[in-house]
């Protein structure tokens, strides 16, 4: 039986990829492990990014926010700016069209935000359905030499965003309110609430570019994503855990569940590889721009992956399971 989640990536090379249908010379990188995009030709100027993601399980009042911010974050880690878009929604009988109006006025605005077009989708109420769901397919341009894969040199810097663990702990603030009052005053709670805003990537990836070598959304796993990098680039890593700045709610949440922040689903928070001449210049475009930013350490020629704590060292965590998805 499948679990729940993501599926692992042997299950993808067994029954996944070995599918794909035919192969077409347009296609310049297909499904892969740690890729949340595909790469087309698409002039001789440009590529052509897209990635699809779902939405569910997610605050109503967010719906139409994180349908726009799912598939884009993907699109924008390829350096394009989300262009066009396809959205279908999925909804369950009893859907009040108040709650379609709100999505889609949401969603509007976050396309007149980032200059995004909606193209084409598809909406529809069926009884199978459970939950509102929406499936997005973004789109967008860059320029064949302004591409940015998630592969790592040797001495490259990890430069994370302080958005780690984030999307657990808004979550639990939502679905799991009650147990987090033993920890959490009323006030923190809607506050952690109103934070689901901070759960993109996007305006961060637009800032990082020119400064990057690759990029990567620690969405389900969170920063297990390191593991996927190093894989697809022949490299190690070393991550310093005193080095790791949280905001101070999402380490009281994730103190009262117990959990260490290394594989708690993080949407939002941007795993930068970062050539080591442009670590500071690049920490310093996103401070000025409000976005905090830390080096949590490099990428090594030892195929290693290490986290150090303290004067001890043990094997980085891998991805075993999700936290958030138990939540859900």
């Amino acid at each position: 039986m499948l679990p729940p989640g993501k599926l692992r990536n042997d299950v993808l090379r067994e029954v996944i990829f070995p599918n794909l249908g035919v192969e077409d010379a347009k296609v310049i990188y297909g499904p892969r492990e740690g890729f949340d995009s595909a790469v087309l030709e698409y002039d001789d100027e440009n590529y052509l990014v897209i990635a699809t993601d779902p939405t569910l399980g997610v605050p109503a009042e967010a719906f139409g926010f994180f349908t726009y911010h799912f598939a884009s974050s993907d699109v924008a880690v390829f350096g394009a700016r989300p262009r066009w878009l396809v959205v279908d929604f999925l909804l369950p009988p009893g859907t009040r069209k108040e709650f379609l109006r709100k999505a889609m006025e949401d969603l509007k605005g976050e396309c007149e935000r980032y200059k995004t077009a909606v193209i084409g989708g598809h909406t529809g109420v069926y009884p199978p359905i459970s939950e509102p769901t929406a499936t997005t397919t973004a789109m967008g341009l860059v320029r064949k030499g302004e591409l940015k894969l998630p592969i790592a040199r040797p001495g490259d810097r990890i430069i994370v965003t302080n958005k780690v663990a984030l999307e657990f702990a808004v979550s639990s603030a939502y679905f799991r309110a009650e147990g987090l009052r033993k920890v959490l005053t009323s006030g923190e709670i809607e506050e952690l609430r109103s934070l689901y805003r901070l759960e993109t990537v996007l305006p961060d990836a637009l800032i990082a570019k020119p400064f990057v070598r690759g990029m990567h959304d620690a969405t389900e796993g969170g920063l297990t994503a390191l593991h996927e990098i190093a894989d697809n680039s022949g490299v190690g890593f070393r991550v310093y855990g005193e080095r790791l700045e949280l905001n101070p709610l999402v380490r009281k949440v994730l103190d009262f569940y117990r959990l260490e922040p290394w594989s708690v689903s993080s949407t939002g928070t941007l795993i930068a590889i970062t050539p080591p001449e442009n670590a500071d210049s690049l920490i310093a475009e996103l401070n000025r721009n409000g976005i905090r930013a830390f080096k949590l350490g490099e990428f090594t020629e030892r195929k290693e992956r290490i986290l150090v704590e303290g004067s001890e060292e043990r094997p980085f965590p891998e991805f075993e399971g999700d936290p958030y998805v138990e939540l859900y």
